[in-house]
């Protein structure tokens, strides 16, 4: 059965820093799509940042490109997004998803017009609040 395990939520100051973490164990993550996104309460999931299988492909929603950072590890079946600067807005409950496609497809997701449902794998989330 595939699975993806986020980790690293918290709750934080803003200004502050948090990594989280994707594990994919069963995957063969190259061979995988994966983003984050998020859901703040009342609010609809958002896309936050993806990472193709192509490797130097990766995209970011407006409100946090320059703040957040995705990348991958195939070899330990693990994507982290790192997020600087983190603003009370950032708050929400943080998903990792996951979908197959062709090794080295350039295929993020994020901004595709299928959106979220384009994902088939999803994670339980990890909830991130910035706050004092």
């Amino acid at each position: 059965q595939l699975q993806l395990v986020e980790s690293g939520g918290a709750l934080v100051q803003p200004g502050g820093s948090l990594r989280l973490s994707c594990a994919t164990p069963g995957f063969d993550l190259e061979r995988y799509a994966v983003a984050w996104y998020r859901q703040a309460p009342g609010k609809e999931r958002e896309g936050v940042s993806c990472t193709a299988s192509h490797l130097q492909v990766t995209d970011y929603a407006d409100s946090v490109r320059g703040r957040f950072t995705i990348s991958r590890d195939n070899a330990n079946k693990v994507v982290h997004l790192q997020m600087k600067n983190l603003k009370p807005e950032d708050t929400g409950l943080y998903y990792c998803a996951a979908e197959r496609v062709d090794k080295g497809s350039a295929w993020c997701g994020i901004h595709s017009a299928s959106g979220a449902s384009g994902f088939r794998y999803w994670g339980q989330g990890t909830q991130v609040t910035v706050g004092s």
